[in-house]
């Protein structure tokens, strides 16, 4: 048998059997092309197999990923959606999340007169919040109007804080046309406190002329209000206020400071209405207060409250009317449900001749302090010296509490633009100065780090928390928006047009300024042990975010030259302006 014979199958040996018979050597040269016939269909066989092996893994590899398609864009959750890069938040631990910033010191600066854009607003550092505020008439032109906003076109002749400290004290004076009034602002933590603790307001209400020939001048009328971001019900005293009696005017609750009460105290007999509201905007309370008032007036002739309520009101204003001169104490106690409350005592202590002594205590220290932190006593006059506290007062007294979302402007040619030509930030709070309470009551980028090169020398702890809140803004490219219009009252003071923030814009990081001021200052031991390494845990964490800011301002912002960098943001569409402005630039070229 020939080599390879044995591999024949049954049919090719019958074949060769036949073909033998009929004669030797042919039949072997007709067998060797039906060999080749053989191996070529055999690798065709094999060509066919490997083919189908191919497909079938092609075919189950494509399977699979139809399957992870469909449960990315399907299956996935709606919250679980990847969000666009400008709207992602910077993923790093975030520094308000620092053990430095919780417990003691959260809760001391809970509390605060957090509402810039108004002659005087309270409220607290959390997202929906109990605030407060007062308004007054105005006499102009012979006119009442409704102050309460800040505002260059009222024409007072002057308003400000003359001390502040940037945690539980502040002093400021208002004069309108002949009608001073003081405010005065103290924080007190006492046993039976709700969180934060308690405050009171001193009101004090003169005339800055001896003698008063205008009639409508010779009466104050003041209006102090309550009112509830989360819409909870405050609950009116009585339908008859007589502080005489009973010193009570509202009380509530909340989750976060208990159960609460705002008391009114005073030595004169004050005229007292009052009236309710049920809204979920508190950003026009002037507005529902002129128009009440003037339903009154038409009605009778007179300038009150309608001394009634809408159905659960979560606004309550109270009118405090009297000849001037004349002093009003409003005392705001928390956690009053607490068997150890005392709320008696501590509204006493909150009012009356001991708030007045507590003032000026803190009065003293402020002055004590300014020396302390600036050293200026010998170096310059008296009224130098004035300016200086007032500088630092109204830097610290100008700092206000954010919650919301930043517009960002969309590109016309991205993929992310509907119907609306914007997309939210993410929600986010912000602590911070504004420059300047009438006209830019927000906080700003930009300025916030000439601002804490002020703020660091009189509190670093109150520097640091606001720098933390302001790189905790931060993007995953190392963009922050550079003006922030977060919540109701904020976008009230501002057109719509320039509400929106550009990606491709951004501001000098003068940030960098503080942390360089901060670092020299730890080299001359100008800070206690204490500040030292809460400024070291804090730029430790900061640091990813500082270099992730640097290597965007650094890469989008440069200019042609080497080292150089140039304005975004200036519309070359425009055909009415000589020098077309840059919104960036401009807002604060007006501040410096």
């Amino acid at each position: 048998m020939a080599p390879g014979s044995s591999r024949r199958n049954p049919r090719s040996r019958t074949s060769s059997s036949t073909e033998a018979n009929d004669g030797g050597d042919d039949s072997i040269g007709k067998a060797k092309p039906r060999r080749r016939d053989r191996n070529k269909d055999q690798n065709s066989n094999r060509i066919l197999n490997f083919d189908i092996k191919i497909m079938l893994g092609i075919s189950v590899l494509a399977f699979f990923v139809i399957l992870l398609l469909i449960r990315n864009l399907i299956i996935r959750p709606a919250g679980k959606a990847q969000r666009p890069r400008v709207i992602t938040p910077f993923p790093s631990p975030k520094l308000m999340d620092l053990p430095q910033f919780q417990g003691e010191h959260k809760e001391s600066l809970y509390w605060g007169t957090y509402r810039p854009h108004v002659y005087f607003g309270i409220r607290a550092r959390t997202p929906r919040s109990l605030v407060a505020g007062l308004m007054w008439i105005g006499v102009k032109d012979g006119m009442y109007h409704m102050r309460h906003v800040c505002q260059d076109s009222d024409e007072l002749n002057t308003y400000g804080w003359t001390q502040h400290n940037g945690r539980d004290f502040g002093h400021q004076v208002l004069v309108d046309q002949g009608l001073k009034l003081t405010t005065s602002f103290l924080k007190s933590k006492s046993e039976g406190s709700g969180y934060g603790g308690d405050w009171a307001v001193q009101i004090d209400v003169q005339t800055d002329k001896p003698e008063l020939d205008n009639e409508m001048l010779r009466h104050g009328h003041l209006f102090f209000y309550l009112a509830d971001e989360s819409g909870h019900v405050l609950s009116l005293a009585g339908d008859n206020l007589d502080t005489n009696k009973n010193s009570l005017l509202a009380s509530g609750s909340r989750s976060d400071i208990g159960d609460w009460q705002l008391h009114l105290k005073s030595k004169e007999v004050l005229e007292l209405h009052y009236s309710g509201f049920r809204t979920p905007h508190i950003h026009n309370l002037s507005d529902l207060v002129q128009r009440n008032l003037g339903a009154q007036v038409r009605k009778f002739g007179q300038m009150r409250l309608s001394d009634s309520s809408e159905d659960s009101p979560n606004i309550l204003v109270f009118q405090i009317s009297e000849s001037i001169p004349f002093k009003a104490d409003i005392a705001f106690v928390s956690g009053t449900k607490v068997k150890t409350s005392k709320v008696k005592e501590r509204v006493s202590r909150l009012t009356g001749a001991s708030l007045t002594s507590l003032l000026q205590d803190k009065q003293t220290e402020f002055d004590v302090k300014f020396e302390r932190c600036f050293n200026v006593a010998d170096k310059l006059e008296p009224d130098s010296t004035i300016v200086g506290k007032v500088a630092i007062a109204n830097m610290l007294g100008g700092i206000g509490y954010f919650y919301g979302q930043s517009k960002i402007s969309i590109p016309e040619n991205s993929s992310l633009r509907g119907h609306d030509n914007f997309i939210s930030y993410w929600p986010a709070e912000l602590y911070t100065a504004v420059p300047s309470r009438p006209f830019f009551p927000r906080g700003f980028l930009w300025d916030e780090g000439f601002h804490q090169l002020l703020i660091w020398r009189w509190d670093v702890h109150i520097c640091l928390d606001i720098i933390g809140h302001w790189l905790d803004l931060m993007n995953m490219d190392g963009w922050i928006p550079r003006e922030q219009i977060l919540g109701s009252e904020a976008l009230s003071k501002l057109p719509e047009e320039f509400v929106a923030q550009y990606p491709s814009n951004g501001n000098p990081p003068t940030l960098y300024l503080v942390i360089r001021d901060l670092l020299d200052g730890m080299e001359k031991n100008k800070f206690t042990a204490t500040e030292s390494k809460g400024i070291t845990s804090f730029l430790e964490r900061a640091f990813v975010r500082l270099e992730a800011w640097f290597q965007w301002y650094n890469t989008t912002q440069k200019g042609k030259e080497m080292g150089s960098y140039y304005w975004h943001g200036r519309d070359n569409k425009v055909t009415r302006e000589l020098n077309p402005q840059v919104s960036l630039q401009f807002s604060t070229f007006q501040k410096l």
